[in-house]
């Protein structure tokens, strides 16, 4: 997809031409999961596959808008500042979300306009399309209409239309991941103190492999809210004797020190694993840092095995691919990414090795599982912009 063909379907569905096309990424994290909502580190970084939206204003107050990817919708309409939640408005909720939080920020809208989307990450992934397309209706409105807004406040509203809006009680890391991404370079958040900087992504002759089970993942319906209470009711044992406001305070030691407050076997994995997450992102930041790509590789494997057996949110289609990834000689690490029970996993393989790998793991999937996976080389990039 680019700028044209954007614009050429724009102006199929509104019989007028697109003024601007912008592009928003979706996000891999190489590491560092189900520790942003527990106020650990996250080690993301934005990917060219995303959302494109082809914009234009109109002197009246209406919003059209229109998605490429769910056309049997239809045009979706409604007034630029009736903004309030509605099933009806399906898809366009989270955009929605996004204008009333932008407007609490600021005033109402003083007109409408058209916007035109469509996306090429796979459906269902876990590469965060809504943190995408909310990214994406953050920076469009921000340069549209001159809101003068910072970006971490555009990342901060997008989280609270997730959490209050769509219902998702989810973390900060992806829109935070999409809005901040860097070309060729990793954001290291502390998502307790909001502080963050970057790393080069010098893997060598390695490239990160996307490898996507096609089984869907639904935050919503799964079981990620209840990890999360999970995690607010071992943390309210803890605090009982520990002055801390999150899991990610606590050292290995510390966590090996006090379990016994939280006595229960769940709780207690759930804590080790964000715990023990949190200083492997520390960890691993080091080492890419060092160029020890042996260590990193082992650290994002190791951060896979804590996520199937101490969270608990892999699905046997994600351990198939890990699995098999480790077994092959150019790999360095493998691990599923995002919320888990689906999604995609992601796979650092040496460059020569890429072809051999997806035909060895396509050919076993397809045998285990029943039906294809996809595969894709993540390619790093900037955070939402014009184009």
């Amino acid at each position: 997809m680019d700028k044209e063909a954007i614009s050429a379907k724009f102006n199929q569905i509104f019989n007028t031409e697109a003024e601007e096309v912008y592009f928003s990424p979706g996000r891999i994290n190489l590491i560092g999961e189900h520790t942003d909502y527990n106020g650990g580190h996250v080690f993301p970084c934005a990917i060219s596959l995303g959302t494109y939206g082809g914009y234009r204003n109109r002197e009246d107050s209406v919003v059209k808008m229109f998605s490429g990817n769910l056309a049997d919708t239809g045009v979706i309409e409604f007034d630029v500042n009736d903004l309030d939640f509605d099933k009806k408005y399906q898809w366009s909720n989270y955009l929605r979300g996004m204008m009333l939080e932008l407007r609490k920020l600021t005033q109402d809208y003083e007109h409408g306009f058209e916007l035109y989307l469509e996306g090429d990450l796979p459906d269902g992934a876990g590469l965060s399309s809504s943190a995408s397309i909310e990214m994406l209706m953050g920076t469009i409105l921000n340069e549209q209409f001159e809101l003068h807004i910072d970006p971490i406040e555009i990342v901060k509203a997008g989280q609270r239309v997730e959490n209050n809006y769509i219902g998702v009680n989810s973390g900060i890391m992806d829109q935070f991941a999409v809005e901040m991404g860097k070309r060729n370079e990793a954001t290291f958040l502390d998502t307790n103190t909001m502080e963050y900087d970057y790393s080069p992504l010098d893997l060598g002759k390695h490239i990160i492999l996307i490898m996507n089970t096609n089984k869907p993942h639904e935050l919503v319906n799964s079981e990620y809210n209840t990890r999360r209470s999970e995690c607010e009711q071992a943390l309210s044992l803890l605090q009982t004797k520990l002055n801390i406001k999150a899991l990610g305070e606590l050292s290995n030691d510390a966590f090996d020190q006090y379990t016994y407050l939280i006595h229960d076997e769940t709780l207690i994995k759930r804590v080790r694993h964000a715990v023990f997450e949190n200083q492997r992102t520390i960890a691993a930041k080091a080492a890419l840092n060092k160029g020890d790509l042996n260590l990193f590789g082992r650290l994002v494997s190791a951060s896979h095995i804590s996520l199937q057996y101490d969270y608990e949110v892999s699905a046997p289609e994600l351990d198939l691919l890990v699995n098999e990834a480790w077994k092959h000689d150019g790999v360095l690490g493998a691990r599923m990414i995002g919320g888990g029970f689906g999604g995609c996993a992601i796979a650092l393989v040496e460059k020569d090795q890429v072809d051999d790998l997806i035909e060895t793991l396509g050919a076993k999937y397809q045998e285990k599982i029943g039906y294809a996976a996809d595969f894709y080389e993540a390619e790093i990039v900037d955070g939402p912009h014009q184009i």
